[in-house]
């Protein structure tokens, strides 16, 4: 099902599988459909927009992309450059550990090692912007972007019998949360509540949702460094307001211990990134936020975004756990 080359035919992505997890209604209390985002071609829904936004900048004459990434965005890009036949560089914060760069450099990238957060990261990309005149790919914050993403609900309703009473997924920079809204109101969903999930130390969404403005962090200190944007996109505070978002904010321990269960009960390894919403599902949060009204009672049905896990394997699972004093 996946694309091939070729600018104006099929997508990148792949129509992901939604699957019932057992363990995750029992834990949540309601019936728990997974989206299964990890299964893409790049590992993660990245692919969904970054695709649309490549094919779209080789139709106007792009012939160099440029990509920051914490890992995902940058592998999508790279994925989508060589099926376009396009030369790529990403620019990788050194946070993002050795898994994407020997990714990237398989895809065909060339990929640079600047700074410690995603933000630096993006510095870089745009200097190569204006001195080498590339194509910028951003791996959240472009209309492009999101309107990639909205295949994502449009899937979800052609699966589903009913709409879901909620959809839970994970806040980086606010790329996905912008095209699952855009989704939302595209195929008439625009009342279905969306928990929005971050890591304490990476919740910048968190923090402008409360302060009713953006808001940068001083600097990430979260492991899911696929959430670290210090800033999220303009567009994430605006889609608060034309939908019932709930921001929840779990901790590091939470989110690798739910990467865990994860894997025992459904033998998928995903990163702590994806861990943050899986979190939200095992520690009872759908039941508070139900306690609190924010939810209704009961939950007939809910979705939860598996968005990816291509920056982790067991090495690096044993690491977070040891890192985070969990052994």
């Amino acid at each position: 099902m996946a694309a091939q080359a070729g600018v104006g035919q099929k997508p990148f992505h792949i129509v992901s599988p939604l699957l019932e997890s057992l363990p995750l209604s029992k834990a949540a209390g309601a019936k728990v459909f997974m989206k299964l985002e990890n299964v893409q071609p790049t590992g993660s829904f990245k692919i969904r927009g970054i695709g649309h936004s490549c094919q779209e900048a080789v139709k106007k004459g792009c012939c160099h992309f440029v990509c920051s990434s914490g890992g995902n965005a940058g592998l999508a890009a790279a994925y989508a450059a060589k099926k376009l036949g396009v030369p790529i560089t990403v620019v990788i914060p050194s946070t993002s550990g050795p898994i994407p760069k020997i990714k990237l450099e398989e895809l065909g990238a060339k990929v640079e090692v600047y700074g410690k957060a995603w933000d630096d990261a993006n510095s870089r990309a745009q200097e190569f912007v204006k001195t080498e005149g590339w194509v910028s790919i951003h791996p959240f914050d472009d209309p492009l972007v999101w309107q990639g993403h909205t295949s994502l609900v449009r899937e979800l309703k052609d699966s589903l019998e009913t709409k879901p009473d909620a959809i839970v997924l994970a806040v980086g920079g606010g790329g996905l949360l912008a095209g699952v809204v855009a989704g939302l109101h595209q195929v008439g969903w625009q009342d279905v509540p969306i928990i929005a999930t971050e890591t304490q130390g990476a919740h910048s969404f968190h923090e402008a949702l409360k302060a009713g403005r953006l808001i940068t962090l001083p600097e990430i200190t979260s492991v899911a460094t696929c959430l670290g944007a210090k800033t999220v996109a303009r567009r994430a505070l605006e889609c608060a307001k034309e939908c019932q978002v709930i921001s929840q904010v779990v901790e590091d321990t939470e989110a690798v211990g739910a990467v865990e269960q994860f894997l025992d009960d459904e033998r998928i390894l995903v990163e702590p990134a994806c861990g943050a919403p899986l979190a939200v599902l095992y520690t009872g949060r759908l039941q508070r936020l139900q306690r609190e009204g924010q939810l209704r009672t009961p939950l007939a049905s809910v979705v939860v975004v598996v968005c990816g896990g291509s920056n982790i394997d067991m090495d690096q699972l044993r690491a977070l756990k040891s890192q985070l004093g969990m052994e």
